[in-house]
């Protein structure tokens, strides 16, 4: 009835890591996490603390992190909790658009 709902991606790269911004419905700033990877495990620190979506939201930014050996910080404005399957198809994407970069 109402559909799947719609998420915007931004992912300016740097020499040394990402900043990606995953927004629902309209563009805004949400939760923020930020991953460092210079060892063999990331660290990883909240700066805007999420209501529902923090283990994705580590998820993304410690995996990009380890990936490409550098600092990842994630931003994601979501209305409500994501369901399984759209987190996976979320990570999906975000990943492509990670490795054609």
């Amino acid at each position: 009835m109402f559909g799947e709902p719609k998420f915007f991606f931004t992912n300016p790269k740097f020499e040394n890591g990402f900043f990606i911004s995953v927004t629902e419905g309209s563009n805004k700033i949400g939760s923020m996490v930020v991953s460092l990877a210079t060892g063999p495990r990331p660290v990883t620190t909240t700066i805007i603390p999420s209501r529902t979506e923090s283990l994705f939201l580590k998820l993304v930014s410690e995996q990009i992190s380890t990936r490409m050996r550098g600092i990842t910080l994630v931003s994601t404005f979501i209305q409500k909790e994501l369901s399984p399957s759209t987190a996976k198809g979320l990570m999906t994407e975000i990943m492509g658009m990670i490795e054609n970069e």
